[in-house]
């Protein structure tokens, strides 16, 4: 069975906290073998209990990179597991929590000198940035 095939079949056995919410965009998200949480205290407090970094990723609905970063990185298993064990990984849409991606947005900018989704920040858990970008290839691209 082709790699590509056995993912898809890997995800949809998966359900995170992101099933109940309000946003189409994150419900989207819901069935990554990511374990996704919404931005709220409930996260941050696991990112303190656990010690561990915070993988913020911020997008929208109509995002095209958005949409290819989620397929080759966030459905895909291995890079999960990776997540999963390193990380708190909460996931924002922009247009229900605009003052967060303002706020990250605007350190993405400073960080970088640019900006765009998805916006990727790695903080940490006192929601510290320390570093970020925006699309992350599982595999260097385009002469990365």
């Amino acid at each position: 069975m082709p790699k590509q095939q056995i993912e898809t079949i890997c995800s949809s056995l998966f359900t995170n906290r992101l099933i109940s919410s309000n946003s189409a965009y994150l419900r989207q998200h819901a069935h990554n073998p990511v374990n996704w949480h919404p931005w709220g205290k409930d996260a941050f407090q696991i990112a303190r209990n656990e010690d561990k970094p915070i993988f913020l990723s911020i997008g929208y609905s109509t995002c095209h990179w958005c949409h290819v970063m989620a397929h080759e990185c966030f459905e895909n298993f291995e890079i999960a597991q990776l997540m999963n064990k390193w990380f708190v990984s909460i996931k924002v849409d922009r247009d229900e929590l605009p003052s967060v991606d303002q706020i990250y947005m605007a350190y993405l900018e400073s960080f970088t000198g640019e900006g765009g989704w998805p916006i990727t920040v790695f903080l940490t858990s006192s929601l510290k940035p320390f570093y970020g970008g925006t699309y992350f290839a599982p595999v260097p691209k385009f002469g990365e």
